[in-house]
């Protein structure tokens, strides 16, 4: 009889092992969602941070960031990844139907809205009060009526970064661009490059991110090689790139909130690989099935090309009759002539413990939504690496045609 009580005994304790030992697992945290190692964390000026929760909902990671730029494309996602684990983030806005869609990256109370613009120093402050790390995404490619590029970029970041230091916040992220460069011909790159230098000014220890031109859905360069009503793509389609995946810029940008040791530093995100645009354009063209069967045929005469000449006065006459409007204008053409260049001296994505993605792995994952249905009743091909890299060497394959009117730019 004793020994039936004693095997009991043991099942019993056996069971309660296992129940202890699978509460434990489920305690323990997700490292792939969660971006700090430690519950305890002391910031450079001596606060403490404590976080709670296993690193997804319910979670908290102690931080407050303010998110200056949060409607536009790399803000969506990095406010995604920082909701997303229990990150307070700030979310200053100007338009609140562009900020909405935030909200349901996270808990209750987790996305906060704060209204602000630029030109009241008070709105600025309030959004960063309680704020211990502060990014800055605000930038503009074109003058408008209302803010020229060199009040987004120049002064804008001043008045941030000025508000930042009043308040105490402990980090500055300045998310900057590939070329920039204080001396550049271009005026967005001077601006930039000079927006940089205003941050450092302030602070001296503030991180700067220039990412290179990023694709994902939804991006500025995927909408800029994507449409078809195209005049003189051979002349603005000139420039050399290294395209960087969206959603990479903002894990990098997730590190570095939480990496203290990223302090005074400059990274340059950029992908492995080196794409001219007007090649990218040309094999958008091939994968949307443009000039086939099963597509409007009037498609293939809407691209039309045209000599740099007649460029420079139509980007010209745009940039003095319709300022505002987000087409082309003189610094999209001066653009046009600048390729990337890599700083040398610049940190990157190994120096964060990562790997950049290659365009070809995700080029037709993105641009598949743009793909009409009827378009695929000749061509179902599916465009993985191999075929991108062949269709590659496809369009840079010289073609025999003549160029009296200098179209080949």
């Amino acid at each position: 009889m004793l020994s039936v009580f004693s095997g009991k005994a043991a099942a019993k304790a056996s069971m309660a092992a296992g129940r202890k030992a699978a509460i434990l697992t489920q305690q323990k945290r997700n490292i792939y969602r969660f971006p700090l190692k430690s519950d305890v964390n002391i910031t450079k000026t001596g606060k403490t941070k404590i976080a709670i929760g296993q690193g997804g909902r319910s979670s908290r990671t102690g931080y407050t960031v303010s998110v200056f730029g949060g409607s536009g494309f790399l803000g969506r996602i990095i406010t995604s990844k920082l909701a997303k684990h229990g990150t307070l983030v700030v979310a200053p806005w100007r338009n609140s139907r562009s900020m909405r869609h935030l909200k349901v990256n996270g808990d209750l109370g987790v996305v906060n809205y704060h209204e602000w613009d630029l030109r009241n120093v008070q709105s600025i402050e309030e959004s960063v009060a309680h704020a211990d790390v502060v990014i800055n995404l605000v930038g503009s490619e074109l003058n408008t009526k209302n803010f020229s590029m060199a009040d987004a970029n120049i002064e804008g970041s001043r008045r941030i970064a000025e508000a930042a230091k009043k308040y105490g916040v402990d980090r500055f992220i300045q998310v900057s661009s590939y070329n920039a460069n204080p001396k550049s011909e271009s005026e967005f790159f001077a601006t930039k490059g000079v927006g940089e230098q205003v941050v450092k000014d302030i602070y001296p220890d503030a991180t700067i991110v220039r990412p290179a031109p990023m694709y994902g859905r939804n991006s500025a360069l995927l909408h800029e090689l994507v449409p078809l009503t195209k005049l003189g793509g051979n002349v603005l389609f000139r420039q050399e790139i290294y395209p960087t995946h969206g959603r990479q810029v903002a894990e990098a940008l997730e590190k570095i909130v939480f990496d203290d040791s990223t302090l005074g530093k400059t990274y340059e995100l950029y992908g492995p690989e080196r794409y001219s645009k007007r090649e990218l354009r040309e094999m958008i063209k091939y994968m949307t099935h443009i000039g086939m069967y099963g597509y409007f045929p009037a498609a293939t005469g809407f691209s039309i090309p045209a000599p740099r000449s007649f460029m420079k006065v139509w980007c010209w006459l745009n940039e003095k009759f319709n300022p505002s409007m987000e087409s082309v204008n003189m610094d999209t053409y001066r653009r046009s002539t600048i390729d990337q260049v890599i700083d040398p001296s610049a940190l990157t994505y190994e120096d964060l413990g990562m790997k950049a993605d290659d365009l070809a792995d995700w080029l037709y994952s993105y641009v598949k939504p743009y793909i009409i249905s009827p378009s695929q009743s000749l061509n179902r091909t599916v465009y993985g690496r191999d075929e991108v890299l062949k269709l590659r060497d496809y369009v840079n394959t010289p073609k025999n045609s003549f160029d009296f009117f200098d179209l080949k730019s």
